[in-house]
């Protein structure tokens, strides 16, 4: 939906003008999976698909929210009345950014929302963390907080933990409100230190293609918080803070002092792994060798399926059958139990590999998957 519909909608539900529009794009994470909540590396790239938001402050105490996407008229709340794991609805990611600014002390005195997005919802491509940044980008321009992007980030994440009651790392925040067009944002989770990698594939002859398998997943119904935790007990039984503070070279030490605790070795395993898989996207992208990230991505998506055990039967045949078509690489990608898979493809290719992967799916009497390519585009801004 474009910036016109979404001022003439706010204009139609409130009867005045906005003061602005803004965006925030969903993410692609092209490496670096379960690594984020861990201190480790992520290598997002946002998404041309966004969540647009027309909005106007308040300064009676209410929030006001409407969305073109789902269906009922407006929903009114009262900021004294927000309160964490209370909304259960799409209402609680912007609630919940309103309530993880005030909470931190930043005079946020109300607000009409119109939101409108493109950002395909339970594709694993960060649909939420779009609406909670679009959010957070507006309410700082129009009551002038001053806050940096990574900042607006922090407090989204901490809306979607401790408001929505999802544990979900700070990559998606992150990639929605820092990235860079042409880029991939290759992050350090522990520092935030960021640093923008070129990732131009249309340049190179290739192209990046985004499965989504249809299967919606849910992050807050327990099994991301399942693997977290048992993330958290691995790094406990290591005597470290985090995951990321065992180095690859001391993966297999590490193991053998977890001993016979299965489902530690296999979690510490694949985070440790991914870990090392990002720094060798880096450093390929980074010598101009892109087409040889395509066996990482390949590596990182057996260790998702085999040792964090998040992927599915949809997932694993888009995989399979776009590697088997002649794509350079595939993996799935986001938060797992569902969602999407990317290929890496050269461009000549990319209509073979989306007829396989849709013929495939066809044949194993799967819901049709939604395939295209995906574009690094930018970050969260202001439209008008």
């Amino acid at each position: 939906m474009g910036v016109q519909q979404v001022r003439e909608g706010f204009a139609a539900l409130y009867g005045a003008a906005p003061e602005g529009v803004w965006s925030a794009p969903g993410r692609v994470n092209l490496i670096g999976e379960h690594t984020d909540y861990n201190d480790g590396f992520v290598m997002p790239f946002a998404l041309p698909h966004t969540a647009v938001a027309a909005v106007s402050r308040r300064t009676d105490g209410a929030l006001r929210l409407h969305s073109a996407d789902v269906e009922g008229g407006v929903v009114e709340l009262r900021l004294e009345d927000l309160a964490p794991e209370t909304d259960r609805n799409w209402t609680a990611y912007p609630a919940g950014v309103v309530w993880a600014l005030r909470e931190a002390g930043h005079a946020v005195t109300g607000a009409d929302v119109h939101l409108a997005s493109t950002v395909p919802s339970g594709a694993g491509l960060s649909s939420s963390a779009a609406l909670e940044v679009v959010i957070a980008l507006a309410l700082n321009d129009l009551f002038e907080l001053g806050l940096q992007r990574w900042q607006l980030a922090r407090l989204c994440q901490r809306a979607e933990n401790v408001y929505v009651g999802a544990p979900t790392g700070i990559m998606d925040q992150t990639a929605s409100a820092c990235c860079e067009e042409g880029h991939a944002l290759f992050l350090d989770t522990r520092d935030l230190s960021q640093k923008q990698i070129p990732f131009d594939l249309a340049a190179e002859g290739m192209r990046l293609l985004v499965v989504d398998t249809q299967v919606k997943h849910a992050h807050s119904e327990g099994e991301y918080g399942k693997r977290r935790a048992g993330c958290e007990r691995g790094a406990a039984l290591l005597g470290v803070d985090a995951l990321r503070d065992v180095t690859y070279a001391e993966l297999d030490d590490a193991l053998a002092r977890l001993g016979d605790d299965e489902e530690a070795v296999r979690l510490v395993r694949h985070v440790v792994t991914e870990d090392e898989r990002v720094e060798k996207v880096v450093a390929l992208l980074e010598s101009g060798d892109t087409r040889a990230i395509g066996p990482v991505l390949v590596a990182g998506h057996a260790s998702l399926r085999d040792d964090f055990r998040i992927s599915c039967p949809e997932l694993d045949l888009a995989v399979d059958t776009a590697l088997a078509a002649g794509a350079l690489g595939a993996r799935m990608t986001g938060g797992g139990f569902g969602g999407s898979a990317i290929v890496l493809a050269e461009a000549a290719d990319v209509e073979t590999i989306t007829k396989a992967v849709e013929e495939a799916f066809a044949t194993a009497e799967f819901t049709a998957p939604r395939v295209f390519e995906a574009v690094p585009a930018a970050g969260a801004r202001r439209l008008s």
